[in-house]
């Protein structure tokens, strides 16, 4: 390794995907001027200070709007657009600007604390709400979009909806997605749930949400792709590109909202709304860039996030929206609070008051204003006191219009109002086909004995066992949507109905006990269900948390399999028949017993509409199981965070041994039970031939990587075949092995292919302690396998300059 006082400076040259604050020259300029013998005594609380630091603020403020203004006009769709806008702007009175920045929920279906309990068309025809939420349906929107119709500038509304894992088709819920490491599949997805919803009057989803997440506790990891930052920045690309399909305006597309900007999911002890406390390093080498692949994906909007991060409540954070966002990122679409954001940031104890909280809100970048209503009580005021400048409203407005213009709406309000079209579009049989595909491509087979799975079409009699078993809505998973005019419950394939019809069509007879509740000490269904399973050939269970219990606000601190489910399964096992054990969840949960002793486990998390079709497929083996966890699965809440690229400290535990004096647990292994992207098959795959195209790599070199996979197995089947690197000594630690690409390959028995990856120095930088993005001198490990613990190939390189 070349000596660490011979390396050469980073380059300061900031990465396509994080540029530093203050980079570019002009910031080195307005810092140059203001930070020199004249700010002298200027402080680092950003909400106080003297003239000096009121002159610095200006001028970055008006910066940055500037900036804004020509990255947005450069963007812009459709020429005259911008020339409409300020047009339009030109004719608004203040208060009909702000109210372009309030967003309301609809009078149903409120997804939180409802702050509004006045007349919605009093405040839509007074022009004093822009935009609305929880409106479905082409008879509501169009309803208030006709109030809209009638202030005085007629601007139309924007409607806003929580389209997380589909409309009427529900998909998997996205952390079940991600596990199919299947990208073309992920968007096909999107795609699904932008038709049905554009078609039922909505303009724009709440999602993707793209927040790394390496604490099962937390509720909301069920939203997102899982704990790895390269995994997670294609899938948010995906999804960006799903939903709004080949542009704004089309009738089958609706605005992405990249959330929650940003570090929301590295809350302290996996709480809800919790503190987040990290480096910037971290938050730009981890957290961010999931981030910036959404809004290079072309994502029209952000939503801030309801954590403080490092002190700073996120909405009120310009670092975050004004110098990262909308200055060194060039984001021209709108940034959206979450719910109540701006006026929790009193709670924080952040700022004294609502007017405060609007001042800071607006100061920091935050445009649009959702169920808070400080912009609607106080932004006026701080306007007209000169305590907030005009400048920083119309810059907020002019985004917000932005997309009003993209989507067509000035033209004609009502175009995603159709109830013809709603009617030929929800539910289409092709889009059940494609959540039926997703979900049996999200089911992760944890384990096989290699005899019971495949279920044989010859099997005389199958028990069904367990709380999971008849259930419908659950199902669904959280997030999922209400669709006026259906019966969403009858849109669902419970597990019940998969298994039974498949069965039937094999002349299988399907028996069923429940066992036990979910939740409860009541063990008189054992009996029962140990009954039942004796007359069996083979035996199913079904098991997990309710599909409530994840999502926003349902944080557990104990994430272990809940009531006597798990002694359910133990009696099952002492009958000695062959068993198979699917677990249902939002989260990775805790089942150690399960895991050591049940031969066939299958993690089917909540599969959407499709669900009991999807899981049959798979057990009967008409689709051969290829998913691949996106997040790793601990031992007990004691190893949480437990994640894969983890550094390797100064004293290391070998092999995962327990040694004394090492960093490990003197009650557990450090490794998880099951690790990011483990996962199973019906057949195997073997790795060979690894070539590269050189050892040794100057500056601008491309290193390409070559082998071969092999189905070595009777059945054809798809390996998802990951590429991890290691920078072996650096100047600040790196992880034990980072994943930097994949390819999921389809396989019949006995074919090989030949698989090819470039290593670029973009893949081998990082952020050292200056921040500077860059990639150093040295030797690295190449690592190609199945997992991040089941490597099957492995090399070194160097990298010379």
């Amino acid at each position: 390794m070349v000596s660490l006082m011979l390396r050469p400076a980073f380059s300061r040259t900031p990465p396509p995907s994080f540029p530093r604050r203050r980079e570019s020259r002009l910031w080195q300029f307005v810092d140059s001027r203001l930070r020199g013998n004249d700010a002298k005594g200027v402080g680092n609380d950003e909400r106080g200070g003297g003239n000096d630091k009121k002159r610095l603020g200006t001028l970055r403020t008006a910066v940055l709007l500037v900036l804004s203004f020509i990255a947005a006009a450069a963007t812009a769709q459709a020429p005259g657009i911008e020339q409409r806008i300020t047009a339009l702007m030109q004719q608004m009175t203040l208060e009909e600007k702000i109210g372009q920045l309030n967003i309301l929920s609809g009078e149903t279906q409120a997804t939180g604390p409802v702050t509004f309990r006045g007349d919605h068309a009093t405040e839509i025809r007074a022009g004093r709400t822009g935009s609305m939420l929880n409106v479905v349906g082409t008879n509501s929107t169009r309803q208030y979009q006709q109030q809209a119709m009638q202030s005085r500038l007629k601007i139309p509304l924007l409607f806003g909806q929580d389209v997380i894992h589909g409309y009427l088709t529900t998909f998997p819920i996205p952390l079940a997605e991600a596990a199919s490491w299947d990208l073309p599949a992920i968007q096909r997805s999107a795609r699904v749930a932008a038709t049905e919803a554009a078609s039922a009057g909505i303009h724009w989803t709440f999602a993707p949400m793209v927040d790394i997440a390496r604490d099962p506790r937390w509720g909301r990891v069920m939203e997102g792709a899982g704990e790895d930052t390269y995994l997670g920045s294609r899938i948010a690309e995906a999804r960006v590109h799903g939903f709004q399909g080949a542009k704004l305006g089309d009738l089958d597309v609706i605005m992405a909202c990249a959330k929650h900007f940003a570090a929301y999911g590295a809350a302290v002890g996996g709480r809800d709304y919790n503190s987040v406390d990290m480096s910037e390093r971290q938050l730009l080498e981890t957290y961010l860039p999931p981030f910036k692949a959404a809004a290079d994906a072309g994502a029209a909007t952000f939503m801030n996030s309801f954590n403080d991060l490092n002190g700073v409540p996120a909405t009120g954070n310009k670092h975050l929206q004004r110098d990262i966002l909308k200055g060194a990122w060039g984001f021209s679409g709108f940034v959206v609070s979450d719910w109540g954001s701006m006026g929790e940031m009193v709670n924080h104890g952040y700022v004294a008051d609502e007017k405060a909280a609007a001042k800071a809100s607006i100061v920091a970048g935050s445009d649009m204003d959702m169920e808070s209503r400080v912009y609607s009580k106080h932004l006026a005021a701080l306007v007209n006191e000169g305590q907030v400048p005009i400048a920083q409203v119309d810059d907020a407005v002019r985004r917000v219009l932005r997309k009003k213009f993209e989507l067509g709406l000035f033209d004609d309000p009502y175009r995603f109002s159709d109830a013809a079209r709603e009617k030929a579009t929800l539910g289409k049989p092709e889009f059940r086909q494609a959540a039926r595909e997703m979900a049996a491509k999200s089911i992760v087979l944890l384990k096989s004995d290699g005899k019971t799975l495949p279920l044989s079409p010859k099997l005389k009699t199958i028990a069904f066992i367990g709380p999971m078993v008849k259930p419908i809505k659950g199902n669904r998973g959280g997030w999922a949507v209400s669709v006026p005019g259906y019966d969403t419950d009858s849109q669902i394939v419970s597990q019940w109905q998969g298994l039974a019809e498949r069965a039937q069509s094999h002349g299988t007879r399907l028996l069923y006990a429940k066992g036990a509740e979910m939740m409860g000490s009541d063990r008189s269904g054992f009996a029962e269900a140990v009954r039942v399973a004796r007359q069996a050939d083979v035996v199913v269970v079904s098991v997990g948390e309710s599909w409530d219990w994840s999502a926003e606000a349902k944080s557990r601190s104990d994430i272990g399999l809940p009531g006597v489910q798990e002694d359910l399964v133990k009696a099952l096992h002492a009958t000695g028949k062959p068993l198979v054990v699917l677990l249902n969840a939002g989260r990775p949960m805790v089942f150690n017993w399960i895991a050591d002793h049940v031969p066939n486990l299958a993690y089917t998390w909540w599969l959407g509409s499709e669900a009991g079709h999807a899981i049959a497929d798979v057990l009967w083996g008409d689709h051969n199981p290829s998913a691949r966890l996106p997040i790793s699965f601990p031992r007990s809440v004691g190893q949480i965070p437990v994640y894969y690229n983890h550094y390797n400290t100064g004293r290391p535990a070998v092999d995962g041994k327990q040694e004394n004096f090492k960093s490990g647990y003197i009650d557990s292994p450090n490794a998880p039970r099951f690790a990011f992207g483990h996962g199973l098959s019906y057949t195997k795959f073997a790795y060979s031939g690894l070539k590269l195209s050189q050892t040794k790599l100057h500056a601008g070199d491309t290193l390409n990587v070559s082998l071969q996979v092999t189905n070595t197995g009777q059945r054809a089947g798809d390996e998802v075949v990951q590429l991890y690197l290691r920078d072996k000594v650096a100047s600040v630690v790196r992880p034990v092995k980072e994943l930097k690409d994949f390819r999921k390959l389809h396989l019949a028995p006995g074919e090989s292919k030949t698989l090819s990856f470039q290593v670029d120095r973009e893949k081998l930088s990082f952020f050292n302690d200056q921040l500077q993005w860059g990639a150093e001198p040295g030797d690295f490990d190449l690592m190609v396998g199945a997992a991040s613990d089941d490597i099957r190939l492995f090399a070194e390189f160097e990298l010379l300059d």
